[in-house]
């Protein structure tokens, strides 16, 4: 379904985000996994690129094999780097041809031991312009073309410090095509709010979906801060899991009642959606909304 229709349908979504099995094993495993997920009835699911476009068949497979095998709507993610204009064009044709309805358009991370962009498209704007207009080429089953959603970083992206240019970025982003915005994970909601707040004065009118990651384990946090650079850890959160530490169980217990606070937090304020970065592991998520007193996204939308 187009985000566009997505969005009419429901007044809140809440969206997973997966990567793909690196072996048949795991393969198996998942798609084991992936029936706890849609008892949670999400709006739409979203599935990683590696760096460079290194997992681009995986990528592919998974979200074809999600739509025919669950039913739940799949939205692969795509990234510039390391792409000409001709590889995300055939990279556009296969999901159109598909039946996949929308893209997650960014940039990408640079491979390991690469520093500078090989690619057409220098930037995430590029991309959404190049991925809306392939509806141009009529190409696609829906006359709209592809949904299309980008990234969004309320504490700030690493590569832009400058956090007035880094929202003239976004707002570039929405004004080339894109439909929805998703945020990188945080654990300071009043980060997000502050963010929001710039995004409107911006003139952004793009819907925001919030990033929620539960940490599940000291070494988990640990690859959160690498990965998302610039994302702030709380010092009561860092406190909580100090204490727990020495106790795997406790620590997963801290993470994900401090993730739930966050969701009640976010749906008192009215977030639009909430986009659960899962790590392909439904337990945290199931918690999250076992203890927000609720067995699936539905309850939520009321």
């Amino acid at each position: 379904m187009h985000l566009v229709d997505v969005l009419a349908r429901d007044s809140f979504t809440a969206s997973f985000e997966f990567f793909p099995p690196k072996n048949e094993a795991s393969w198996d495993l998942f798609f084991s996994t992936i029936k706890d997920f849609g008892k949670l009835r999400p709006s739409f699911v979203s599935v990683t690129y590696g760096a460079g476009g290194s997992t681009r068949q995986f990528t592919h497979d998974l979200v074809v094999r999600i739509g025919k095998d669950t039913g739940l709507d799949a939205m692969p993610h795509l990234t510039c780097v390391n792409h000409s204009a001709n590889d995300i064009d055939q990279i556009l044709l296969r999901y159109a041809e598909a039946g996949v309805s929308n893209i997650l358009a960014l940039r990408g991370d640079l491979p390991n031991g690469t520093s500078t962009l090989a690619s057409d498209y220098s930037y995430a704007t590029d991309l959404v312009r190049a991925v809306r207009s392939f509806a141009q080429s009529g190409r696609h089953p829906d006359l709209r073309g592809f949904g299309i959603a980008v990234a969004g970083y309320p504490e700030g992206h690493p590569q832009t410090p400058n956090t007035l240019l880094q929202m003239d970025h976004l707002k570039a982003k929405c004004d080339a095509g894109a439909d929805l915005i998703i945020s990188q994970l945080f654990f300071d909601n009043h980060a997000f709010y502050d963010w929001r707040e710039r995004c409107e004065l911006a003139g952004i009118k793009t819907p925001i979906l919030a990033g929620i990651m539960p940490i599940t384990s000291v070494t988990g946090l640990k690859r959160m801060a690498e990965l998302a650079g610039g994302t702030k850890f709380p010092a009561a959160l860092l406190r909580a899991v100090r204490r727990a530490q020495d106790d795997a169980d406790a620590v997963s217990r801290v993470g994900i009642h401090w993730a739930t606070e966050q969701c009640r937090d976010l749906l008192d304020h009215g977030v639009r959606g909430i986009h659960f970065y899962t790590l392909n592991r439904s337990d945290a998520t199931r918690k999250i909304y076992e203890n927000l007193g609720v067995s699936s996204t539905d309850a939520l939308r009321q």
